[in-house]
């Protein structure tokens, strides 16, 4: 059998790259002028007689988190394939470059974000019927906080609450809906201790997550989080005159809501959906807004319950009622099914698939020990997820692979190897012939060359 031959091995091969799905990469970071905006943002960190931009170091560094690294060092597989990635700095030199955007850290988030929204603005420009919002609907930005454990004395590092050791930032992710991903558009590093539900981090990254969005679309977002947000403080925030915001938040179960749903008729109850929009057997929905006092809360708010049967060997809680779980949120829409309603706050599940996808690209273990450092990280991890999240949505529309994780499209289309052909005063890339996603790859690198770079 093949698999049992001896192979010989030598490392004398000219013209041959790894990772040559990368050019899908550095292609996008062009047409969307994400390497124009960081070059132009940074430019004040750029010492005299410098070799390297920073804008170029921060986008490699986004590179090689993109295509899997996990710490600075990992930059060196870019770095050996100067052909397709181009001059890559120093180890010592981003070492240098992180410290001093890091002892500057309010300017130097404030340029890489101001980078990040420029170029979201061209990606959803160029993205056309495929942007979030083109067909004038809302779109969801889901906040969440996650945990990401520390496993050394790292600056600002305490125990969670989950009982682990670390950090718990909060994030903000845009959902493209069913037929895409997501994208970040605010990672906010937090001490480990830091509260779930302190309407101050919320607000603080809703402001961060809005500034990211074109102008236009400001006022086409639907905030949605878990009980964690469903603070008096942050709804207040979200509603006050000339914000224009929706929103779906999840809402504690207090004493008053579970007299209120006791008192609910059977009537009431409406049949759950699922995530197809059909009925769903053993689950319901009911609005218990006239039976609650909702003095002090926003003008318009609306509470609304779901009651479904627990799956079997599930721990019932002591608020369940009946042998049925509930849960509640609270929404300022006014108009459509309970149903609907309540599946739309329903897919905000998504945002944990999307931290997931975060975590594999970075900010599972945040390399760095300064607090600042570990800042600046975080939106390099942001920049990463950035590219993954706009190469499907610019090149791969229309195709199953718009869908794919960060892992699938590093193992179907980034980690291909190929063959640099020089000839003609031109370069070809050359894959196998035999490799099964080598359509997907070619469709979508003849898409994002036929785009124009910013001028």
């Amino acid at each position: 059998m093949a698999s049992r031959r001896k192979i010989s091995a030598s490392a004398d091969a000219d013209g041959l790259l790894s990772h040559a799905g990368g050019l899908l990469l550095t292609r996008t970071l062009a047409i969307t002028g994400l390497d124009r905006a960081l070059s132009h943002e940074l430019e004040r960190w750029r010492p005299s007689r410098a070799v390297h931009d920073p804008g170029k170091v921060i986008a490699d560094l986004a590179i090689s988190l993109a295509l899997g690294g996990d710490c600075l060092a990992d930059i060196a597989m870019l770095r050996a394939q100067p052909e397709l990635f181009g001059p890559i700095a120093s180890d010592p030199t981003i070492s240098r470059l992180i410290d001093r955007l890091a002892s500057d850290p309010t300017r130097a988030l404030k340029a890489i974000r101001a980078a990040r929204a420029t170029a979201r603005a061209r990606a959803w420009t160029l993205a056309g019927p495929a942007a979030p919002g083109a067909d004038g609907m809302l779109i969801p930005l889901d906040i969440d906080a996650t945990i990401v454990i520390a496993h050394s004395d790292k600056e600002q590092a305490t125990p969670t609450w989950k009982k682990t050791f670390g950090f718990h930032p909060i994030t903000v992710f845009a959902d493209h809906g069913e037929g895409g991903s997501g994208e970040p558009l605010a990672i906010a590093l937090r001490p480990g201790n830091a509260g779930s539900n302190t309407a101050a981090d919320h607000i603080d990254a809703t402001r961060l997550a809005l500034a990211q969005l074109p102008k236009h679309r400001r006022r086409q977002v639907l905030i949605r989080t878990d009980a964690g947000g469903g603070t008096r403080e942050f709804l207040t925030w979200l509603t006050r005159p000339g914000r224009w915001l929706s929103y779906s938040i999840g809402f504690t179960l207090t004493d008053d809501i579970q007299h209120a749903i006791l008192r609910l008729p059977k009537t009431a109850w409406t049949p759950a959906y699922d995530c197809d929009g059909q009925a769903r057997p053993g689950a319901w929905v009911a609005e218990l807004t006239g039976l609650l006092d909702l003095a002090g809360w926003p003008k318009g708010m609306r509470v609304i319950a779901r009651k479904e049967r627990p799956h079997p060997g599930a721990q019932l809680r002591f608020t369940d009622i009946d042998g049925h779980r509930f849960t509640c949120f609270a929404t300022n829409t006014s108009r459509g099914q309970l149903a609907d309603l309540e599946l739309r706050h329903r897919r905000r599940a998504r945002c944990e698939d999307r931290i997931r996808c975060a975590k594999d690209t970075g900010l599972t273990n945040l390399p760095l020990h300064d607090f600042t450092q570990n800042q600046i990280w975080c939106e390099i991890v942001t920049l990463a997820c950035e590219l993954l999240s706009w190469m499907p949505m610019l090149a791969l529309h229309g195709t199953t692979a718009r869908r794919y994780e960060p892992k699938r499209l590093r193992l179907r289309l980034f980690a291909v190897a190929g063959r640099l052909i020089r000839g003609g005063r031109r370069l070809r890339l050359r894959i196998a012939a035999r490799w099964p996603w080598a359509r997907d790859l070619l469709t979508a690198l003849h898409r994002l060359q036929a785009l124009p770079a910013p001028t």
